[in-house]
């Protein structure tokens, strides 16, 4: 089912009334949400906390009176809800999330790896310069749609650019549910044009390649130099790793802010209704094809092919669209065999343990 379009606009129905003192959860972005899979008796006995870090020695747990490394054991990732069991933390409970973004992992590993969890808006960043680049834009895209997080393109360095309107149009281009922001980064911009997302107990998330300005942004919203950043390199306009890992920061009225390190390999997994929303264009052309199975090269009947034919579609958005659902469904489909494989020998190591008790 596609998402609508109001869907992903920042809510109009925005508190206005002025600050109350927030408690020590809200002030970690607690909603409604997780409350509920809670009780009093059961926070008094399993108190909930987040994970602000992941390191390789454990998770960085924070809650009311709690800032400790739980070691590893739980499935979690940044942003994750805890209930911490106080004499096994290792065996502290991950709650249901809103949302997740995840990927496959780098590599040749069919593994996949968890980016971070219940965030509530994605700011997409990119630069108006060389790294600018229509098809990365639709993979995060595509992740945001897929876990149901409202995306934001946020378009930075423009004051370091002769004429923005070129990358603004591309960018706007890719999809009409998204919001295009153009700000530069190092002024009051952003804290006035994303005030609407970045609201009291809400997650958002900056998200792009290294250099765009992610960092910057994120010192922009505090009002200081939270966050170590870095010069791109001119040859190239290619960002320097300066974030190294994914982190979470909190604003004074609960707003958790997620800072992340540039991603050089993206790999999209289980993320098809995601690619249909950015895509949805090319996807409704492909419902309108006579045979289910269309390839969209040579059959009759092909509705993609007749509106490339009328110049309805563009032959580079259709070639994306085409890497993107072969990636998917190449990805989807090692990780599902993996998950089998994995099921099959813990079945037999069990089989030869039970035989090995008698």
């Amino acid at each position: 089912m596609k998402q609508e379009y109001p869907q992903f606009l920042p809510p109009s129905d925005l508190d206005r009334s002025p600050l109350r003192e927030r408690s020590p959860l809200e002030k970690l972005g607690w909603q409604p949400f997780f409350a509920q899979q809670t009780s009093i008796e059961g926070m008094n006995q399993t108190p909930p906390g987040r994970i602000v870090e992941v390191h390789r020695k454990g998770l960085h747990f924070l809650g009311d009176g709690f800032d400790m490394l739980i070691p590893p054991g739980p499935d979690a990732t940044v942003g994750d809800w805890l209930l911490l069991n106080k004499s096994q933390p290792a065996s502290s409970k991950v709650l249901h999330r809103k949302s997740l973004f995840k990927r496959r992992a780098p590599g040749a590993r069919r593994e996949l790896q968890l980016i971070a969890a219940n965030v509530d808006t994605a700011f997409i960043v990119s630069s108006c310069n060389q790294d600018f680049n229509v098809a990365r834009l639709e993979r995060y895209l595509a992740l945001a749609f897929e876990a149901d997080v409202i995306p934001v393109i946020i378009l930075t360095k423009a004051d370091l650019c002769d004429d923005p309107a070129p990358y603004l149009g591309a960018a706007s281009a890719i999809s009409q549910k998204v919001p295009v922001i153009l700000l530069n980064a190092l002024s009051d911009e952003p804290r006035a044009k994303l005030r609407d997302w970045c609201r009291r107990c809400q997650t958002v998330a900056f998200l792009g390649s290294s250099g765009v300005g992610k960092s910057t942004l994120v010192n922009a919203l505090f009002g200081d130099q939270a966050v170590d950043t870095a010069s791109i390199r001119e040859d190239d306009a290619r960002g320097r790793h300066t974030t190294t890992r994914r982190q979470l920061y909190f604003l004074p009225d609960g707003c958790a802010v997620l800072d992340t390190p540039g991603m050089r390999e993206l790999q999209l997994t289980d993320a098809q209704q995601g690619i249909a929303d950015v895509f949805d264009d090319v996807s409704t052309l492909a419902e309108q094809c006579r045979f289910n199975d269309c390839r969209h090269e040579t059959e009759p009947g092909c509705s993609i092919l007749t509106a490339l034919e009328a110049n309805i579609i563009d032959q580079a958005r259709l070639d994306r669209w085409n890497k993107l659902v072969t990636e998917e469904r190449f990805n989807s489909a090692s990780l599902a065999e993996r998950k089998s494989d994995d099921k099959s020998l813990n079945k037999k190591i069990r089989a030869i343990q039970k035989k090995n008790r008698k």
